[in-house]
């Protein structure tokens, strides 16, 4: 019988944005005797993973999993719901595709109810009914989140959270102290490599050189630790992706909204990400746009611009090192895909979590496990340049095989392949194209069903709908209910 391992001693994280205190939080939880020390760099303005407040709904199960109660995000952090995002002019000038998160529309039933109801790209004006309960609850502005204590109507609705990232990363902060992690305001001014790769220490500005047995890189773009390392190799994602900066336009007035929008514009996609705290707008841009365009899209002058340097690292965990967020990939971060990507990181890590003696069978597993993820992220990106706007306004881009792939079993079959550590579900998938009004034929199956199925699946939907619009209160209502009992002394 095997004796157990020697636990971490000491956990290491450099960066203190929201990605760096998550990862905190995360190891305290798995390891409560492991010293965990957080040391602060200054805030990467690039690192898109460290100040955008939303991310995909995998952030709520590994919220679940270390304990952040989402009652108390919507209280103190200025958490709202989003079911869906709408997507206007990717089929052309006009249309208007909506895509609900979860199983939008089962991918066999390819019949005129998925044509006509599942989520494609309609006009404006069209009048077609919502292809999901999340998508009819978003178009009428009701829900809340089902309890859990009884069977209802809007459990099987998957949703995604945003928040005021400043707000968010204070409430992690307090949870970190409260679990015992310890804080050091930093800089790092020296790092001590081992020979054979990874870190021995490091040495803080004023103070002493500090070892540990794991060490997390969430110092964003810099990669402080993860740059030390002598294999660190860099995977160039450019030609997939073609944006190569981010407009941000400053804040409108706040809005509560079940959905996001996200616009095909002349200068590049705009997400429109509503919020209680306000709408932020978040332009992509290609390479040759002017000023001008810039601004028309935004609807202002940008309040910054960041530079997008896409690609991944190709093993992020060296030695002892182990780098997440935008120290390990970096893309353009549509609707919160960013930080759903170090999320995915970090309860990966759980996973495969060491003991103090690294295993090498386990960080081989990390790093093909995360080379899936982060390849996956960039072909959900990459897939919404095949929409029919975007591929007349945007020069050919490179593809991966598996989006070839995917794109080549859609456009025949209306199905895609199942790909392991997908960053969303193949229906998810299909209901995204669908709303892009990517071209796909009918499928021979559904066509030897006939529409029957289609009426069939319409009709239970309907009364799937009826139950859940009958469940859920006004949006406003129940988030004005939420925070009726809030005061200063209140505790979460």
């Amino acid at each position: 019988m095997s004796a157990a391992r020697e636990p971490l001693r000491r956990a290491l994280i450099v960066g203190a944005g929201q990605v760096g205190v998550l990862a905190a939080v995360a190891i305290k939880r798995a390891s409560p005797a492991t010293d965990v020390l957080v040391v602060g760099t200054p805030l990467d303005p690039v690192a898109f993973a460290d100040h955008i407040g939303t991310a995909l709904p995998f952030t709520n199960r590994l919220h679940d999993r270390l304990g952040i109660d989402e009652e108390v995000l919507v209280r103190r952090a200025g958490a709202s719901h989003r079911l869906a995002i709408r997507y206007v002019g990717w089929a052309g000038a006009g249309s208007v595709g909506l895509t609900a998160y979860g199983g939008a529309v089962d991918p066999k039933l390819n019949s005129a109810f998925a044509r006509e109801w599942g989520g494609g790209a309609h006009r404006a004006a069209s009048g077609a009914p919502a292809g999901s309960v999340g998508a009819a609850l978003a178009e009428a502005g009701r829900f809340m989140p089902p309890s859990g204590d009884a069977p209802s109507p809007l459990a099987e609705v998957d949703y995604a959270l945003r928040w005021n990232a400043p707000a968010y990363r204070d409430l992690l902060i307090g949870i970190a102290a409260q679990l015992g992690v310890r804080h050091h305001p930093g800089p790092v001014s020296a790092v001590q490599p081992m020979l054979d790769g990874g870190i021995a220490a490091i040495q803080l500005a004023g103070g002493d050189a500090v070892a540990a047995d794991l060490f997390i890189d969430a110092s964003g773009t810099a990669a402080l630790l993860s740059a030390t390392q002598p294999d660190r190799r860099w995977i160039d994602w450019r030609g997939a992706l073609p944006a190569r900066s981010l407009a941000v336009g400053r804040p409108d007035a706040p809005r509560l909204d079940l959905a996001d929008r996200v616009a095909f514009t002349d200068a590049g996609w705009c997400w429109e990400q509503a919020g209680r705290d306000g709408v932020t707008r978040f332009l992509a841009v290609p390479g040759e746009v002017s000023d001008a365009a810039v601004e028309t899209a935004l609807g202002a002058p940008p309040a910054d611009r960041f530079p997008i340097d896409a690609g991944r690292q190709d093993q992020p965990w060296t030695g002892n090192v182990v780098a997440i967020g935008d120290a390990a990939a970096r893309f353009e971060p549509l609707a919160g895909v960013a930080l759903d990507l170090a999320h995915r990181q970090i309860d990966l890590l759980l996973d495969l979590f060491p003991g103090r003696a690294i295993d090498p069978r386990e960080r081989a597993e990390y790093n093909r496990r995360f080379a899936l993820m982060a390849d996956g992220t960039r072909d959900w990106i990459a897939s919404h340049y095949a929409a029919p706007a975007a591929a007349h306004r945007l020069a050919a881009l490179d593809r991966s095989p598996a989006l070839d792939r995917m794109l080549d079993q859609f456009a025949r079959r209306q199905r895609l392949p199942i790909t392991e550590e997908a960053t969303v579900s193949t229906s998810e998938w299909a209901a995204l194209l669908h709303a892009l009004g990517v071209p796909a034929r009918r499928s021979a199956l559904s066509l030897a069903e006939g529409d029957d199925p289609g009426r069939r699946a319409a009709a239970a939907l309907d009364h799937k709908i009826a139950a859940a619009l009958d469940a859920a209160p006004p949006y406003g209502a129940w988030i004005a209910h939420m925070l009726r009992d809030l005061s200063p002394n209140s505790s979460p």
